[in-house]
């Protein structure tokens, strides 16, 4: 109870000292503003290694090298991509319509921030925060509070140091749900920037503030029989192995097109994967997914692919990548169907790429729907069907959908948080920027004047003058006319009804 009073108290006076950061920030030039993003940005870079460092010895998830990449990308590749954009001032200015738009910073952003990605979603939530003009206070996740709280610490002395008024990036120390929860619904918290399970999509969607929520993906890759079988292979190993499976884009499962399917499975045996017998599978499923009903076992998440076989009780040599499971179905009866968080991968084949996507979306529908979807093919007829039809809102082709999803290997935004749109219970189906995180104020000016046709008629009434409803014509020049006195009728009829209602 007294951590959870601790956490609580703590969030208050983060977000207060947030507000009053951004509030003398709001102010800032676009200049300004860009020199410290950039300031912060490269900060992060400098200490992308002992950052990484700190997050896999906190942990115990992911592989290290990686983890520098990620905070690298996080830090350089997004820098190259926001330091363009206007996000202070007149950002439109549509003259033919009579319109200008200004650009207006929300506030205090609350973000959450998970385990399996803490010091690079960390950074990428507070430069996209920062660059919009707004403060930020970070919840890490319980087993990730030092690295997370270390990044912030790196990106606040950068921001100060570049002219930043203190507070305007912030992280808890003593992240409890009810403190969390805190932070969600304080007052001054403006949007809630939410990355993690369903469970925490959920309750950020029932704070009562407006928020970015992005849960599982459980991605699909699809090789279809035109594919450049070595490559897609390639990328689908890389992908799913890449920080040991803990990015929601990576590959959950491979659909493989019957006519390459011998081929394919031995190439993923040239790449490292180990096939596992009826009975490995067997027992993997018990230890990912205990009967408990919880969902996947966190020691999995994060983990080699050799220690999750030795876990499970299975003998894989020491130098096995990946470990895959023959799959038939799609469901609860299939627990190696759903997202897995680590180097397992589900293994279907289909014959057609018609069959191979409609089995996708069944995995898409599991867990994954509006996420990410991966399509290997050179055929441009079938490209095209996926872009057009399939229920994702991001269609890798050609390339690991891990880093394809979040712009890495693709001219995608990069982003550590990707919305999977309505069809995943999101408000957007974009990578998220720092244009998300500003409201456009808009002023117009009459570009089609209005006269409202009883005005006249009004001010004819007003000054006790008889109304002049048109200029005096004479009846008798329009064939085919109302005869004058009948006029006259239906004026004084309208007339007494205009007084009546009066």
């Amino acid at each position: 109870m007294d951590a959870d009073l601790r956490s609580i108290q703590e969030a208050r006076d983060l977000v207060a000292r947030a507000a009053a950061a951004q509030r003398s920030f709001a102010g800032a030039s676009q200049s300004r503003v860009d020199a410290v993003v950039r300031a912060m940005g490269e900060a992060a870079s400098h200490n992308a290694e002992s950052l990484a460092r700190l997050a896999v010895d906190e942990t115990g998830m992911g592989v290290y090298q990686h983890k520098v990449l990620k905070n690298r990308f996080a830090s350089d590749h997004l820098l190259a991509f926001i330091l363009p954009l206007r996000t202070v001032g007149v950002i439109g200015d549509h003259a033919a319509r009579g319109v200008r738009e200004l650009a207006v910073p929300m506030g205090v952003v609350g973000a959450i921030i998970p385990t399996t990605n803490p010091t690079s979603t960390a950074i990428y939530k507070a430069l996209i925060s920062v660059k919009a003009r707004n403060a930020i206070v970070m919840s890490p996740h319980p087993r990730a509070v030092r690295c997370t709280v270390e990044a912030g610490h790196v990106l606040e002395g950068a921001a100060v140091a570049a002219g930043a008024p203190p507070g305007l990036v912030n992280v808890m120390t003593i992240p409890t749900l009810e403190g969390t929860n805190a932070l969600m619904r304080h007052r001054d918290t403006a949007v809630i920037l939410a990355t993690g399970g369903s469970d925490m999509v959920k309750a950020v969607y029932t704070a009562g503030k407006p928020a970015y929520g992005v849960g599982p993906g459980n991605v699909p890759a699809i090789i279809e029989r035109t594919a450049d079988l070595e490559k897609a292979v390639a990328d689908v190993v890389d992908g799913k192995t890449f920080d040991a499976g803990v990015l929601c884009s990576c590959e959950n499962s491979v659909v493989v097109d019957a006519p390459v399917a011998a081929r394919v499975r031995a190439l993923f045996v040239r790449e490292g994967a180990h096939f596992c017998s009826a009975a490995e599978k067997a027992l993997l499923e018990r230890y990912m997914f205990p009967s408990t009903g919880k969902g996947i076992n966190p020691d999995v998440v994060g983990q080699s692919a050799v220690r999750i076989a030795h876990s499970a009780g299975i003998d894989v040599p020491a130098d096995t990548r990946l470990l895959v499971a023959e799959l038939t179905s799609v469901g609860r009866d299939e627990p190696l169907s759903r997202e897995k968080l680590s180097p397992v991968l589900g293994w279907y084949v289909e014959d057609g790429w018609e069959r191979c996507c409609g089995r996708a979306i069944e995995l898409l529908r599991l867990g994954g729907l509006g996420h990410s979807l991966g399509i290997h093919s050179r055929d441009p007829i079938v490209i095209e069907r996926f872009f057009e039809e399939k229920p994702a809102f991001r269609i890798v082709v050609n390339s690991n959908t891990a880093l394809g999803a979040v712009g890495y290997t693709t001219g995608f935004a990069p982003a550590m948080t990707l919305g999977p749109g309505a069809l995943g219970g999101s408000i957007t189906s974009d990578n998220l920027t720092p244009l998300h995180l500003i409201n456009v104020k808009r002023i117009a000016t009459e570009i089609r004047p209005y006269r409202d046709p009883l005005r006249d008629v009004a001010v004819s009434l007003a000054s006790n003058a008889t109304p002049r409803l048109a200029p005096t014509v004479d009846s008798r020049t329009l064939p085919g006319s109302l005869p004058a006195d009948a006029v006259g009728r239906i004026v004084d009829d309208f007339m007494a009804d205009f007084r009546a209602r009066r």
